[in-house]
């Protein structure tokens, strides 16, 4: 029987419905803490508001835990207390074991093994804890009866007898053992002799941060004409802070404009143990040295969106710790992050992260060999711009969402899969589409996530954007964004030639570039047809001005069109004409579709349901296409090509429960045999993807594809081949692709639209179901 089509409503419901459809959808629901009761990992921890590196690390790991799979199991906390160490907590901890009580032990350890919730036992792990209590501690890990984690920060090479027996029991009690460095892993294999397969690396997390710029945070903070070394941590001998000192009479002899800051307190069982004996030696030695120009101490815990400023307007952080035995070190993991140029002393995780360009590690106590590094560093601001960029490419795998991503997939593989991850979708954020946008249209490229001027503007950019921004105003109905609207509107409007032609590229005088005549444009015109359709499709919420400009020059537009052959662009004209919805363009619309159909005829076997005999680009653009010209036209062979030919790709890009887009770096052939390609994935490939299955369910009701739709869009989540993030909270901005490594992370104009196109695709199915 002929399925009638009603059209109906704007575009974010596709202006349709089947009103034969009798598939009803399954009931949803979310799943909430308040709800259901989740499955509880305990972390045994000192935690804030204790001053204490462990207790920050325990925190920050938490919360992007709770951020990223929120509804998937609950952190809870086993709080590490002492007689001198009571505090209340802002975050109630489940248990508390009081370190310095005999009975706390034994009586924890009992009441986390009554608790059914409770699935698996992280112990954040450093022997400063229990030395008074080691036996009591050996009672407590050994009667616990769930599965054991020990998280330990301190790995200490060539151990004694004792201690390496100490480190035995543990790691046969311990499902897993947790390091932050691979050098961590290798000594306890070949010196404790702990087998490789209980260990894990998971580095320290790190903030991402804002784009600040080293200007405008200067600038804040009054700081403009200094240049600015800086450490942070809280102080103890072992800093050694009068390494910097000693190096500083030199340093300003070249460099007057030097300003060194310490951030930090003094370690609070340091103050405890000698008083500020050692911060008033630091301070006595600045006035005999004649530096009170150009040392600053702040005394502060400071809050971590502080310190990540003061971070940020360094010039170069300096880490001279003299512990040959510090395996890791939080500070020093954060300054990298924010892209600071790091000068460090030779402890482990410094030897194995500062390599390729990326620092300058000097002898532990060698003033001299500071000050050398520090002024060559100073007077060569190309090497530091190299540095930070390296820095940051090297430590983006250990953004704290990415520690999450790790530890999560260990906690769901130790708990025997009792829950599924489910990862959090993040709330929509414009922040970085305004900053690459200027009067003249959105930015092509971006550096990192400072928009890079050079590159100029294009039609592709600008049509995707207006898309997206319209998208966008639709659900919200924010006034404030009908500007971005006019300026994306207005570049389309520039790029279209009076005989109805479009040009793609442009620099940043609006001067159009040489690459507009070597290039095929077909695939630039079709996204401005489809962007132009688009806002006459919302001609009732937008204002007058908008529909009328886009129908304009939809008329001057059309004359060519014809002319087109681009598989693609066929497409993308196809879904611009149907939102346009005008009975006079309907025979353009069949034109296409008909081309698209041969196409498929062609090519398709018993084995390749495909228009052509390859699978590359944008490749989920074509089914949608076809089932947009079955809704615009009611023939029944659009349609059931479209259920073929997407049914086709889906098996091809959706392996084990993850979206798997055809890689760049080769395309899946017909008829030969098509190695895997580990790397090439782009954000606009998965974005499109997830735009095709939306409209595939709203279709059919079909809950196959709202499966996948959710499973391709946590790809941006952390659902990949690298399990890291490809969507950058921090900035709004999306990264440009994952390689087989690494991500790339620019976030340029067609990641960062792709990505929220496919969070306004989320959006709209989540609100339709609810």
């Amino acid at each position: 029987m002929e399925t009638k089509i009603i059209v109906y409503g704007s575009a974010n419901k596709f202006k349709f419905k089947e009103a034969q459809e009798t598939q009803k959808s399954n009931e949803y629901s979310t799943l909430t803490k308040s709800e259901n009761t989740l499955t509880e990992i305990l972390f045994v921890t000192t935690f804030p508001p204790r001053e204490c590196g462990i207790a920050t690390y325990s925190q920050d790991l938490i919360n992007a835990l709770d951020e990223q799979f929120g509804t998937s199991f609950t952190p809870t906390i086993c709080a590490l207390e002492s007689y001198t160490e009571q505090h209340v907590y802002a975050q109630k901890p489940k248990y508390i074991l009081d370190t310095d009580c005999r009975n706390s032990f034994i009586k924890t350890a009992f009441q986390i093994n009554k608790d059914k919730n409770t699935k698996l036992v992280i112990i954040q792990h450093e022997f400063g804890f229990f030395v008074k209590k080691e036996t009591e501690f050996k009672l407590f890990y050994t009667s616990i009866s769930k599965p054991i984690i020990f998280a330990f920060h301190t790995v200490i090479p060539h151990p004694s007898d004792e201690l390496k027996a100490k480190v035995t029991e543990m790691s046969l009690v311990a499902t897993t053992i947790l390091v932050m460095t691979e050098n961590a892993a290798t000594i306890l294999i070949q010196q404790y002799n702990v087998s490789s397969n209980k260990i894990k690396v998971i580095p320290h997390g790190t903030h991402l941060v804002p784009p600040l710029g080293l200007k405008k945070i200067k600038e804040q903070y009054l700081l403009s004409n200094r240049r600015i070394l800086s450490t942070f941590g809280l102080l103890g001998k072992s800093k050694s802070i009068e390494t910097t000192l000693e190096a500083l009479p030199t340093i300003i002899k070249v460099h007057p404009e030097v300003l060194f800051i310490v951030l930090g307190k003094t370690h609070p069982s340091i103050v405890k143990e000698e008083g500020e004996k050692y911060r008033n030696m630091l301070e006595e030695k600045v006035i005999s040295l004649n530096l009170e120009k150009h040392v600053l101490f702040i005394n502060e815990y400071l809050k971590l969106p502080k310190l990540l400023e003061y971070l940020q307007l360094s010039d170069i952080y300096l880490f001279t710790s003299k512990d040959p035995n510090q395996a890791v070190s939080g500070t020093f993991s954060y300054a990298l992050s924010c892209g600071c140029p790091v000068i460090s002393t030779p402890i482990p995780h410094a030897k194995e992260v500062l390599n390729d360009n990326n620092g300058i590690i000097i002898d532990f106590e060698n003033s001299t060999q500071l000050a050398k590094a520090v002024i060559s560093l100073l007077e060569n601001e190309k090497l530091r711009t190299k540095i930070s960029s390296n820095s940051l490419q090297k430590m983006a795998s250990t953004a704290w969402e990415n520690s999450a991503i790790a530890h999560a997939l260990l906690f769901e593989a130790l708990t025997g899969n009792v829950f599924q991850l489910t990862y959090k979708i993040p709330s929509i954020n414009l922040d970085h589409i305004k900053r690459m946008t200027t009067n003249i249209g959105m930015i092509q490229f971006a550096k990192i996530s400072t928009p890079d001027l050079k590159s100029g503007y294009t039609l592709d950019d600008n049509s995707r954007a207006l898309i997206a921004i319209c998208q966008y105003y639709e659900l919200e109905q924010q006034p404030t964004e009908i500007g971005l609207l006019k300026i994306y509107l207005n570049f389309i409007k520039f790029c279209l030639q009076p005989n109805g032609s479009f040009l793609n590229y442009s620099n940043g005088k609006k001067e159009f570039t040489y690459q507009n005549f070597s290039e095929n444009l077909e695939d630039s015109t079709g996204r401005a047809i489809w962007a132009l359709g688009y806002v006459c499709a919302l001609k009732e919420k937008l204002p007058l001005e908008f529909s009328n400009e886009a129908e304009n020059l939809l008329q001057i537009a059309i004359t060519n069109l014809d002319k087109i052959h681009s598989t693609r662009a066929m497409a993308f004209i196809i879904k611009g004409l149907y939102y346009q919805n005008k009975k006079e363009n309907l025979s353009l619309l069949k034109l296409f579709a008909n081309r698209l159909v041969q196409m498929y005829k062609h090519e398709t076997t018993d084995d390749w349901k495909w228009y052509e005999n390859y699978l590359t680009y944008a490749n989920s653009l074509l089914p949608e296409a076809m089932l947009f010209a079955y809704l615009s036209t009611n023939d029944m062979t659009y349609k059931k090509i479209a259920i073929e030919s997407f049914d086709f790709l889906l098996s091809k890009l959706f392996i084990a429960d993850t979206i798997k887009v055809i890689s760049n770096k080769g395309w899946y052939i017909k008829d030969k045999i098509n190695n895997p390609i580990v790397g090439g994935e782009q954000p606009i490939d998965v974005a499109y993807t997830i735009m095709t299955l939306e409209l595939f369910y709203v279709v059919f009701n079909n809950n196959e594809y709202l499966s996948k739709l959710n499973l391709a869009f946590e790809w941006f989540l952390g659902r990949n081949h690298l399990h890291q993030i490809v969507y950058n909270p921090c900035t709004g901005g999306c990264y440009d692709g994952i390689e087989e490594h690494n991500v790339n992370l620019n976030q340029g104009a067609e990641s960062t639209l792709s990505y929220l196109m496919a969070r306004l695709t989320v959006e709209r199915i989540n609100r339709h179901i609810l």
